[in-house]
Protein backbone atom coordinates (compact mmCIF):
# COMPACT_ATOMS: atom_id res chain seq x y z
CA UNK A 1 0.00 0.00 0.00
CA UNK A 2 1.45 3.47 -1.04
CA UNK A 3 0.45 5.99 2.09
CA UNK A 4 0.56 9.78 0.61
CA UNK A 5 0.62 13.17 2.42
CA UNK A 6 -1.21 15.88 1.18
CA UNK A 7 0.36 19.41 1.62
CA UNK A 8 -1.71 22.51 -0.48
CA UNK A 9 -3.61 25.14 1.46
CA UNK A 10 -6.27 24.96 -1.17
CA UNK A 11 -9.04 22.56 0.56
CA UNK A 12 -11.09 22.39 -1.69
CA UNK A 13 -8.05 21.21 -4.57
CA UNK A 14 -6.67 18.66 -1.55
CA UNK A 15 -10.20 16.99 -1.20
CA UNK A 16 -10.31 16.46 -4.81
CA UNK A 17 -6.68 15.03 -5.17
CA UNK A 18 -7.93 13.20 -1.91
CA UNK A 19 -10.93 11.64 -3.47
CA UNK A 20 -9.07 10.76 -6.86
CA UNK A 21 -6.32 8.67 -4.89
CA UNK A 22 -8.31 7.20 -2.73
CA UNK A 23 -10.66 5.27 -5.80
CA UNK A 24 -7.23 3.71 -5.64
CA UNK A 25 -6.64 -0.16 -4.13
CA UNK A 26 -3.39 0.15 -3.69
CA UNK A 27 -3.03 4.18 -2.48
CA UNK A 28 -3.77 5.44 0.75
CA UNK A 29 -4.39 9.03 1.50
CA UNK A 30 -3.04 9.60 5.49
CA UNK A 31 -3.25 13.00 5.99
CA UNK A 32 -4.02 16.51 4.27
CA UNK A 33 -2.09 19.79 5.63
CA UNK A 34 -2.70 23.29 4.76
CA UNK A 35 0.58 24.87 5.20
CA UNK A 36 4.18 23.81 5.26
CA UNK A 37 4.88 23.73 9.05
CA UNK A 38 1.78 21.16 9.18
CA UNK A 39 3.54 18.65 7.06
CA UNK A 40 6.78 18.85 8.57
CA UNK A 41 4.78 18.10 11.84
CA UNK A 42 2.98 15.51 10.21
CA UNK A 43 5.74 13.66 9.16
CA UNK A 44 7.51 13.71 12.47
CA UNK A 45 4.70 11.92 13.77
CA UNK A 46 4.05 9.26 11.10
CA UNK A 47 7.47 7.49 9.79
CA UNK A 48 5.87 5.63 6.90
CA UNK A 49 4.61 8.12 4.06
CA UNK A 50 5.84 7.01 1.25
CA UNK A 51 5.13 10.23 -1.27
CA UNK A 52 4.78 13.93 -0.21
CA UNK A 53 2.25 15.72 -3.28
CA UNK A 54 3.72 18.68 -2.03
CA UNK A 55 1.89 22.42 -3.51
CA UNK A 56 4.92 24.48 -4.08
CA UNK A 57 3.31 27.81 -2.29
CA UNK A 58 2.78 27.11 0.87
CA UNK A 59 1.61 29.73 3.53
CA UNK A 60 4.11 30.39 6.70
CA UNK A 61 6.65 27.38 4.98
CA UNK A 62 7.05 27.85 1.16
CA UNK A 63 6.96 24.55 -0.56
CA UNK A 64 10.66 24.74 -1.29
CA UNK A 65 12.14 24.45 2.17
CA UNK A 66 9.43 22.01 3.20
CA UNK A 67 10.95 19.95 0.19
CA UNK A 68 14.22 20.69 1.41
CA UNK A 69 13.70 19.74 4.94
CA UNK A 70 11.75 16.53 4.08
CA UNK A 71 14.75 15.16 1.84
CA UNK A 72 17.55 15.88 4.26
CA UNK A 73 15.05 14.58 7.24
CA UNK A 74 12.98 11.92 6.30
CA UNK A 75 14.97 10.09 3.02
CA UNK A 76 11.82 7.10 2.83
CA UNK A 77 9.44 9.73 1.79
CA UNK A 78 9.81 10.96 -2.24
CA UNK A 79 8.50 14.26 -3.06
CA UNK A 80 6.03 14.98 -5.84
CA UNK A 81 5.86 19.05 -6.48
CA UNK A 82 2.65 20.29 -7.78
CA UNK A 83 1.66 23.89 -8.90
CA UNK A 84 0.24 26.01 -11.13
CA UNK A 85 2.79 27.56 -11.94
CA UNK A 86 5.05 26.28 -14.96
CA UNK A 87 8.01 28.84 -14.28
CA UNK A 88 11.90 28.02 -14.78
CA UNK A 89 12.34 29.40 -11.61
CA UNK A 90 9.76 27.25 -9.08
CA UNK A 91 10.61 24.09 -11.70
CA UNK A 92 14.61 24.43 -10.77
CA UNK A 93 14.54 25.76 -7.33
CA UNK A 94 12.23 22.78 -5.97
CA UNK A 95 14.22 19.92 -7.89
CA UNK A 96 17.46 21.62 -7.06
CA UNK A 97 16.02 20.97 -3.36
CA UNK A 98 15.13 17.32 -3.88
CA UNK A 99 11.93 16.92 -5.63
CA UNK A 100 11.90 13.85 -7.74
CA UNK A 101 8.66 15.26 -9.77
CA UNK A 102 7.18 18.25 -10.89
CA UNK A 103 3.14 18.06 -12.08
CA UNK A 104 0.50 21.25 -12.95
CA UNK A 105 -2.59 21.25 -11.20
CA UNK A 106 -4.27 20.64 -14.55
CA UNK A 107 -3.04 17.17 -14.79
CA UNK A 108 -5.59 14.42 -15.32
CA UNK A 109 -6.09 11.41 -13.06
CA UNK A 110 -4.31 9.27 -15.22
CA UNK A 111 -1.06 11.40 -15.53
CA UNK A 112 -0.73 12.20 -11.90
CA UNK A 113 -0.82 8.12 -10.88
CA UNK A 114 1.47 7.63 -13.42
CA UNK A 115 3.82 10.31 -12.03
CA UNK A 116 3.12 8.66 -8.50
CA UNK A 117 4.17 4.99 -9.72
CA UNK A 118 6.91 6.48 -11.48
CA UNK A 119 8.67 8.00 -8.63
CA UNK A 120 7.65 4.86 -6.44
CA UNK A 121 10.19 3.40 -8.79
CA UNK A 122 12.99 5.55 -7.94
CA UNK A 123 12.81 7.77 -11.33
CA UNK A 124 12.05 11.27 -11.81
CA UNK A 125 9.02 12.30 -13.69
CA UNK A 126 7.33 15.84 -14.93
CA UNK A 127 4.27 17.19 -16.82
CA UNK A 128 5.20 17.65 -20.58
CA UNK A 129 4.54 20.98 -20.53
CA UNK A 130 7.08 20.90 -17.01
CA UNK A 131 9.81 19.44 -18.84
CA UNK A 132 9.37 21.39 -21.88
CA UNK A 133 10.30 24.56 -19.77
CA UNK A 134 13.42 22.59 -18.16
CA UNK A 135 14.64 22.35 -21.45
CA UNK A 136 13.91 25.63 -22.61
CA UNK A 137 16.02 26.91 -19.47
CA UNK A 138 19.11 24.35 -20.39
CA UNK A 139 19.20 25.65 -23.90
CA UNK A 140 18.69 29.43 -22.94
CA UNK A 141 21.69 28.72 -20.40
CA UNK A 142 24.05 26.91 -22.52
CA UNK A 143 23.60 29.65 -25.05
CA UNK A 144 24.18 32.06 -22.36
CA UNK A 145 27.29 30.22 -21.34
CA UNK A 146 28.69 29.87 -25.21
CA UNK A 147 28.33 33.45 -26.18
CA UNK A 148 30.02 34.28 -22.54
CA UNK A 149 32.93 31.73 -23.70
CA UNK A 150 33.29 33.47 -26.89
CA UNK A 151 33.28 37.19 -25.17
CA UNK A 152 35.81 36.06 -22.40
CA UNK A 153 37.93 33.56 -24.49
CA UNK A 154 38.72 35.11 -27.98
CA UNK A 155 40.55 33.46 -30.10
CA UNK A 156 43.92 35.16 -30.13
CA UNK A 157 46.95 34.07 -32.12
CA UNK A 158 50.51 33.72 -31.30
CA UNK A 159 52.11 36.69 -32.32
CA UNK A 160 48.99 38.95 -30.79
CA UNK A 161 49.52 37.44 -27.66
CA UNK A 162 53.27 38.20 -27.84
CA UNK A 163 52.27 41.42 -28.74
CA UNK A 164 50.19 41.62 -25.96
CA UNK A 165 52.33 40.77 -23.36
CA UNK A 166 54.83 43.32 -24.22
CA UNK A 167 52.14 46.24 -24.02
CA UNK A 168 51.14 45.33 -20.89
CA UNK A 169 55.09 45.10 -20.18
CA UNK A 170 55.19 49.01 -21.07
CA UNK A 171 56.88 48.65 -24.01
CA UNK A 172 56.72 51.44 -26.85
CA UNK A 173 55.58 50.57 -30.55
CA UNK A 174 59.51 50.58 -31.83
CA UNK A 175 60.73 48.52 -28.71
CA UNK A 176 57.84 46.16 -29.65
CA UNK A 177 58.60 45.97 -33.44
CA UNK A 178 62.56 46.03 -32.50
CA UNK A 179 61.70 43.03 -30.14
CA UNK A 180 59.72 41.00 -32.14
CA UNK A 181 61.58 42.03 -35.58
CA UNK A 182 58.25 43.55 -37.29
CA UNK A 183 57.72 46.70 -38.72
CA UNK A 184 55.82 49.68 -37.09
CA UNK A 185 53.06 49.28 -38.98
CA UNK A 186 52.63 45.52 -37.93
CA UNK A 187 52.67 46.03 -34.40
CA UNK A 188 49.96 49.05 -34.55
CA UNK A 189 47.62 46.30 -36.65
CA UNK A 190 48.06 43.84 -34.15
CA UNK A 191 47.02 46.48 -31.26
CA UNK A 192 44.26 46.78 -33.36
CA UNK A 193 42.97 43.94 -33.90
CA UNK A 194 43.44 43.29 -30.38
CA UNK A 195 41.21 46.12 -29.04
CA UNK A 196 38.59 44.92 -31.33
CA UNK A 197 38.68 41.22 -30.25
CA UNK A 198 38.75 42.20 -26.54
CA UNK A 199 36.50 45.21 -26.80
CA UNK A 200 38.25 47.32 -25.50
CA UNK A 201 39.26 50.92 -26.08
CA UNK A 202 42.75 51.31 -25.19
CA UNK A 203 45.61 49.80 -23.20
CA UNK A 204 43.86 49.81 -19.57
CA UNK A 205 41.31 47.28 -21.39
CA UNK A 206 43.76 45.33 -22.95
CA UNK A 207 45.69 44.58 -19.45
CA UNK A 208 42.37 44.23 -17.72
CA UNK A 209 40.82 41.37 -20.23
CA UNK A 210 44.37 39.76 -20.49
CA UNK A 211 44.83 39.30 -16.96
CA UNK A 212 41.08 38.32 -16.11
CA UNK A 213 41.52 35.52 -18.83
CA UNK A 214 44.95 34.57 -19.02
CA UNK A 215 46.00 36.15 -22.06
CA UNK A 216 49.63 36.57 -21.85
CA UNK A 217 52.25 34.62 -23.59
CA UNK A 218 54.35 32.27 -21.17
CA UNK A 219 57.72 33.84 -20.20
CA UNK A 220 60.25 31.82 -21.45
Amino acid sequence: MTRILIADDHAMFADGIASILQAEADIEVVGRCLDGPSAIEFLKKDKKVDILLLDVNLPNMSGIDVCKKVVEDHKQTKVLAISMFNEESFVTEILNNGAMGYILKNTGREELLKAIHTILGGKSYFSKDVTQTIMKGLMKNRKGGNESSKKALPKISRREKEVLDLIIKEHTTQEIANQLFISLKTVESHRSNLLAKLNVRNTAGLVRIAIENNLLAKSN
